[in-house]
């Protein structure tokens, strides 16, 4: 690196729906990037999860402090110069574009967004065996209702969530290194 280069920092979204594994790649991740890593459902107000716990879908109204709260993190790890990974449902076109515009001051920082897609039939399998979070299983077809499946446009990376988590997590670190050099990723939405 020449004298008065300076690294990007790099955000990374990881989203999708319940179930599809957002915890463990972003952590993986994070990890084998050595970058900063949040989970985002450490952001949601206490009510929230009650209300979800108790197998209440949120509202919009509901999610826009907790969208906020991810907005101020990105923002502030950019700012600072760092790069981080962020797990965040990201369900809506909208929740995406609030995201996004948590950057608006960082044009030098690089924003990815990675879905993890996968069948209601394997989501539902992972949400019946998974015992230590909140979100029950019933709450699945709320969510799956509620997402609007990234478009070509927004230049989502899709993975699918099928193979092995370290196949997965293989796919999204050549899928953000390829970002970073011109390369063909994997199925760009």
């Amino acid at each position: 690196m020449a004298i008065g280069d300076r690294v990007r920092p790099r955000i990374v979204v990881v989203m999708g729906v319940s179930g599809s594994g957002k915890s463990t790649l972003g952590q993986t991740l994070a990890t084998a990037l050595g970058w900063d890593f949040l989970e985002g459902d450490d952001l949601h107000p206490a009510a929230d999860i009650a209300k979800m716990a108790a197998g209440q879908p949120l509202t919009d109204d509901d999610r826009r402090p907790w969208l906020a709260a991810i907005s101020q993190w990105m923002s502030g790890e950019t700012a600072a110069g760092r790069s981080g990974i962020v797990t965040c449902s990201a369900l809506k076109h909208s929740y995406r574009d609030m995201l996004r515009h948590s950057m608006i001051d960082h044009p030098e920082a690089d924003l990815t967004f990675l879905y993890l897609s996968g069948s209601r039939d394997r989501l539902e399998r992972r949400l019946t065996t998974r015992t230590d979070h909140f979100m029950p299983p019933g709450l699945l077809d709320s969510q799956l209702g509620t997402l609007e499946a990234p478009t070509p446009g927004e230049g989502i990376i899709t993975i699918e969530i099928g193979p092995p988590p370290n196949e997965i997590a293989a796919a999204a670190l050549a899928a953000i290194d390829g970002k970073r050099r011109p390369a063909a990723a994997p199925d760009q939405r």
